[in-house]
């Protein structure tokens, strides 16, 4: 060394302007190796713009962009599996490759159910013909669309009297009980409105009905929608995916048979339906139903009869073709972690609503993305964009990408926003599972208010509701349900007004968009923002902005109801202490947090601690995983938010323990006590899981039991 440096001093120094290239090059090389390892900061204008604001700022011209995008979805139906749906497939994956962004396809073959022949005819007593009833939508005057249907409805037929239940709830049928009035051997009439189609339908087959009718609405639109049961997914692969050479189960495996009620049904029209109940006899309405009932003047009763109604029902199923798109925005320093933002494509009818106002809402954020990606910005983490086809028919095309990726979306996936219906009407309404309530929070008080000058999200939507409230998920409408209950990933749902009055219709166009739902496509704008945010946040946060004291906080809330429901029973005291130690365990992880929330880049260490500790936050979900399932529904993992399987439960947390009270009418006191206690122990357990996955080490306490367990046979 000490030659070459004495070689070196006796050199002659190059002129001025080589010295002056050798340092510039040197400090080009130095740039470039730096912009290797990390990607610049977003220069606009000369000021620097962290990802947020850059994403923010581009809000010019959002409205008008997610405007035309929503009217090209929406130019004609697009039924998944069916050739129309090709269009607007099309347009979404030339719209994301047009950005610049990495596109992938995945193809699945499921089994879908659409409508072949129906008729419905009303009769006399003796069997000769009143009328028969139209089975058309009024509003859908050009039979543009696929006639109204209950996919995976059974074929079948009856000629029966019919009788009217209401909303077909089990508080219906009690109350036709009281009446004296039995559904047995009889079609049923009810209003749209007492919760999932399909438990409608089979609550009614559990009385004894033939067939259920569901009526419209009085502005001349019917809800098209499915009746599967047990779950999302298709039905012959249950589990894994339903791809071109998967294992399908047959028809008359019992698995297969679950799914599927056991009686016909059908959506009519507001027209149709009244036709039948101005033709009822029997007892009178009960007094509480009269408010809701404005489907026929003359409605002098119940039911059954006198006259008969004659209903014939086709089903054509069959395998079909449905295609998941995706664009990813790869992460420079964890490119391993995904943070995945979805939307279904497909609609029952034109789909302005329901789903593609999300579809274009998710466009938009596509866009943004794509100018900060041409400005140099690169994610710390993997986005991936989904636009999913399928759903309609239960979450087919997600449920199957879950399953044939569920070890990868295990270990890998940091958590999934969902957003499906984007903008229904006024006001935010948001779910979620509680570690991401603060930061769905914080991101509210970044995007101004689409309808009140001056205000953010945040404060109307604090003040609309008297206070924030968050939707927890126990409900399997929609795509984030494989993600959640099956793969336990932290999940956010998001949506502008709480219901609309054309789901599902051929009013669900891109006329009642811009005269009702959203005029000025600006509330589109603000779920565009929040939804990319959140995105970015999660992305890009050194640590993940998961916070387990929230969890914690409403597992306490869940456990004191169920306390309460249960009187104080000792297992509840064991799942108290559990949620202590879940609290304790989050506020060390808050404070380790901290200190590695801002290390330097240089201390290899403190990355790796880093990221051993955002695994620990992205994994600690998945401890509330039942890994065989909960009880006779062994697709359902999720201890907690997994829906229950009486759809009517008020129980909304917790399923196992809304399932074991549910089953449990017939069994003695003790016996359904026990059934109660197994699943609260499951709970502690899954619970006392979560706190040692964040403290990142093997248990190390010793609990003494100081409650007595029976052990007698």
């Amino acid at each position: 060394m000490p030659q070459v440096s004495a070689a070196l001093g006796r050199m002659p120094l190059p002129p001025t302007s080589v010295r002056v290239l050798i340092g510039f090059g040197l400090l080009l090389l130095v740039s470039l190796l730096v912009l290797h390892r990390r990607p610049a900061r977003l220069m606009v204008e000369g000021s620097r713009l962290d990802p947020a604001e850059r994403f923010l700022s581009l809000f010019e011209g959002a409205n008008a962009t997610i405007a035309a995008d929503l009217r090209a979805l929406t130019a004609g139906p697009h039924l998944a599996g069916t050739p129309a749906a090709a269009g607007a497939a099309a347009h979404v994956l030339t719209r994301l490759r047009a950005l610049g962004l990495r596109t992938l396809t995945r193809e699945y073959a499921p089994l879908l159910s659409y409508p072949g022949h129906a008729s419905l005819a009303l009769l006399r007593a003796d069997q000769t013909l009143i009328a028969q009833l139209s089975l058309d939508e009024p509003a859908d005057a050009g039979r543009h669309l696929v006639r109204p249907y209950h996919a995976y409805a059974p074929s079948g037929g009856a000629v029966a009297e019919a009788v009217f239940v209401n909303l077909g709830r089990e508080e219906d049928y009690l109350a036709l009980d009281r009446l004296g009035v039995s559904v047995r051997g009889c079609i049923v009439v009810a209003i749209r409105g007492g919760g999932y189609r399909g438990g409608v339908v089979q609550r009614a087959a559990g009385r004894g009905a033939v067939a259920v009718l569901i009526a419209g609405h009085a502005d001349g639109g019917v809800e098209r929608g499915t009746v599967i049961l047990g779950g999302p997914g298709d039905p012959l692969t249950p589990g894994w995916a339903a791809t071109g050479a998967a294992e399908r189960l047959g028809f008359d495996h019992e698995t297969v048979m679950r799914r599927f009620p056991t009686i016909p049904s059908m959506p009519v029209s507001a027209m149709t339906a009244s036709a039948i109940l101005r033709s009822l006899g029997g007892p009178p309405l009960p007094a509480e139903w009269r408010i809701g009932v404005e489907l026929a003047e003359n409605f002098r009763g119940v039911g059954p009869g006198p006259m008969l109604v004659n209903f014939t029902y086709q089903e054509d199923r069959k395998i079909a073709m449905i295609q998941d798109i995706f664009a990813i925005v790869k992460g420079y320093e964890e490119p391993d972690r995904y943070v995945i933002l979805g939307n279904h494509r497909d609609a029952w009818t034109y789909g302005a609503v329901d789903p593609n106002s999300g579809t274009s809402a998710l466009l938009d954020i596509a866009r943004r993305l794509g100018i900060m990606l041409q400005s140099g910005w690169t994610p710390r983490r993997t986005i991936i964009l989904c636009s999913w086809d399928g759903e309609e028919f239960g979450m087919i095309g997600s449920t199957e990408w879950v399953e044939e990726n569920l070890g990868d979306l295990h270990s890998k996936a940091v958590a999934y926003l969902n957003v499906d219906c984007a903008v229904q009407g006024v006001g935010l309404f948001a779910g979620s599972t509680p570690q991401l309530d603060n930061l769905l929070v914080d991101v509210t008080k970044q995007v101004k208010d689409p309808d009140v000058a001056g205000k953010t999200v945040h404060d109307t939507w604090n003040t609309m509701n008297g206070g924030i409230n968050i939707e927890r998920l126990a409900r399997t409408d929609s795509d984030f349900a494989p993600f959640l209950h099956h793969a336990g990933i932290p999940c956010v749902d998001l949506y502008y007004g709480k219901e609309f009055p054309v789901y599902h219709t051929a009013l669900d166009s891109y006329n009642w968009m811009e005269m009702h739902g959203d005029p000025l496509f600006l509330r589109h704008v603000a779920i565009a923002e929040i939804w990319g945010l959140l995105a970015l946040r999660l992305a890009d946060d050194p640590v993940l902005p998961f916070d387990y004291q929230t969890y914690a906080s409403q597992l306490q809330e869940h456990t004191n109801a169920l306390s309460t429901m249960m009187k104080n029973s000792e297992s509840v005291n064991l799942m108290n202490r559990c949620v202590d130690d879940l609290s304790g365990a989050a506020i060390e992880v808050l404070k380790e947090a901290k200190k590695l929330q801002g290390v330097d880049t240089s201390d290899g260490y403190a990355l790796m601690r880093r990221r051993l500790l955002n695994d620990r936050l992205l994994l600690a979900e998945r401890s509330f995983l039942q890994p065989d399932g909960l009880q006779g529904r062994v697709w359902f993992k999720h201890l907690l938010y997994s829906p229950p399987e009486d759809y009517e439960s008020k129980l909304a947390f917790f399923p196992g323990v809304a399932d074991a009270i549910s089953r449990s009418t017939n069994r003695s006191a003790k016996e359904r006590r026990a059934a109660v206690r197994h699943e609260i122990w499951k709970i502690s357990r899954a619970i006392q899981k979560a706190a040692s996955v964040l403290r990142g080490e093997f248990s190390y306490r010793n609990e003494s039991l100081n409650f007595s367990v029976s052990v007698a046979p």
